[in-house]
């Protein structure tokens, strides 16, 4: 990025070049084209908003090690309900994959993207009625860095060199190296603003945010109940007075729970059921186009995983077109063990693709020094979308390479918290992100806490910090498009399955445009969805 200043705030841009603007355009016109867009007929309703009710959502995880501690949330639960409803991030996702301020009012960068100033909100006050401070902002990154932290943001934050007041009102962010991408960072469901403590350190447990809505109950893996802010900082939002997070992790009882207007939204429908409610006058699917992606992950760093040649033996060994028809009912499109959906910016097609070749596999097996080999899965219906029949069927097909897969059925309640990161081969659905840079430093780059697949390149690292800041697109597309190679190559990721977030909605629900980076429309399904009368 240039050093001149650049200025975004929520309408527009102020003093920005020319330079600068085009390139900001290219690297969001692929986000914003990445397909948020709903067909017609999943619109529930789109008249004008109206005020009031109290909307209910059954959701496709939560678990009972749930915590209000940020650094902890790992998924759409946490997201929506504590993240989304109960507080703001100092930046925010818009619908249409671009981001613009939230708590922050605007923000500039200088000096080749390495320092970037937040300007605060002006009158932005928690639910306890605390003005927002820079020492908030301050705690509220500081509480994801360091040596101790297990956060999911701690590695998008370790390029942050410093944070500082500046002055009462905004806070300056100086990094170890230009990042053009760094405001979407900020908006990471893990990065929600909260009080600081007098004494140093974060006050999540304070029950308090800045959000649409304040926290009334909470029980982990059950339910979370919000009522509406009066005072809010977004003219006219929300518009609903209640809301609640019902956690329902069996398909069936989540699609009753519609039916039965016990809810009126349900994430994650069963594919098999699809055309069931479709038949439902009271019910409207909401089908949103995302780079979220279903894969298995082996840890790099132990046996037999370790060795690449084992990786892409059962990379081969994988027929992923069975998988699409068989699972996914041709709903889903074919991934290739490159995590970068390819709607996204800078996205590319490695090459050989990895098509289903039982004597490959064969090969890179007995490369390995293996003419059989046996290991476990451990796979959850909460892990990813149809976790578990598409381990059988991988467990049928790698048989024929000589791969004896044992499959661990895991519960569901916990699979986050127990098996995730913890065991060496586990079923993962991924949400993806919003930029290359996002996804790869959250669980690609050495180190980073949610790198389950503990992998560690020297040159994708070495790439991965170059791309951050280069203002060139030519030479910033060929980075990612290395390191996208390499993640082919030799990544324990095998990534099988891009797919749309596919929900249910009462009729009675209204709502816009759904955002896809996040589940929940980037996670503000509470503030920015409505009731009709």
């Amino acid at each position: 990025m240039p050093d001149n200043t650049k200025e975004r705030t929520a309408s527009q841009g102020k003093g920005t070049s020319r330079r600068e603007f085009l390139y900001h355009a290219a690297a969001l016109a692929g986000v914003a084209g990445m397909g948020t867009v709903l067909p017609k007929s999943a619109l529930a309703n789109t008249a004008e908003p109206t005020k009031g009710g109290f909307m209910k959502f059954g959701l496709a995880d939560g678990s009972q090690a749930d915590s209000l501690d940020p650094a902890t949330w790992p998924s759409s639960f946490a997201l929506a309900a504590l993240g989304g409803s109960m507080c703001n991030n100092l930046t925010e996702i818009l619908p249409d994959g671009s981001v613009v301020p939230d708590l922050a009012e605007r923000f500039e960068s200088s000096e080749g993207a390495t320092k970037w100033v937040f300007k605060l909100r002006n009158g932005a006050t928690f639910h306890n009625g605390k003005k927002v401070t820079p020492a908030d902002i301050i705690e509220s990154m500081q509480h994801h860095m360091g040596k101790g932290t297990t956060s999911g943001a701690k590695a998008m934050l370790a390029q942050v060199e410093s944070i500082g007041a500046d002055g009462k009102e905004a806070v300056t962010f100086k990094l170890t190296s230009g990042v053009a991408d760094f405001p979407y960072l900020l908006a990471d469901f893990h990065l929600p603003i909260m009080p600081a403590k007098s004494e140093g350190g974060l006050d999540w447990g304070a029950k308090v945010g800045t959000g649409p809505f304040l926290l009334e109950h909470f029980e982990p893996g059950v339910s979370a109940k919000l009522k509406r802010n009066p005072t809010y900082h977004k003219e006219g939002k929300p518009y609903l007075d209640e809301v609640e997070f019902l956690v329902i992790t069996d398909a069936v009882a989540r699609t009753n729970a519609l039916v039965t207007d016990e809810v009126q939204y349900m994430e994650e429908v069963d594919i098999k059921t699809i055309n069931m409610l479709k038949r439902n006058p009271d019910i409207a699917m909401q089908l949103v186009a995302s780079a979220r992606h279903d894969a298995f992950d082996m840890n790099t760093q132990v046996e037999p995983f370790n060795n690449n040649d084992v990786r892409l033996a059962l990379k081969y060994a994988m027929n992923r077109d069975e998988i699409l028809n068989k699972v996914y009912f041709g709903s889903a499109h074919l991934g290739d063990d490159n995590p970068l959906a390819p709607s996204m910016p800078f996205a590319i097609a490695p090459k050989p693709q990895h098509t289903y070749n039982i004597e490959k596999a064969k090969e890179h097996l007995r490369k390995a020094g293996y003419e059989t080999l046996r290991i476990d899965l451990s796979v959850a219906e909460s892990a990813a979308t149809g976790s578990v029949e598409v381990a059988a069927l991988f467990k049928e097909q790698a048989a024929k390479a000589g791969i004896e897969i044992n499959l661990i059925r895991e519960a569901d309640d916990g699979y986050w918290d127990k098996v995730w990161l913890k065991k060496p081969f586990v079923a993962v659905g991924y949400f993806g992100r919003a930029t290359a840079d996002w996804l790869f430093t959250q669980f690609y780059q050495t180190g980073a806490a949610w790198n389950s697949t503990h992998f560690s390149h020297k040159r994708f690292d070495e790439l991965l910090i170059a791309a951050r800041g280069e203002t060139d697109q030519t030479k910033r597309a060929a980075q990612y498009a290395e390191m996208q190679q390499i993640l082919h190559d030799e990544g324990g990721t095998i990534t099988y399955a891009f797919l749309n977030y596919t929900n249910a909605v009462s009729r009675k629900v209204g709502f816009n445009t759904v955002g896809g980076v996040f589940p929940l429309d980037n996670g503000r399904a509470s503030e920015r969805w409505w009731l009709n009368a």
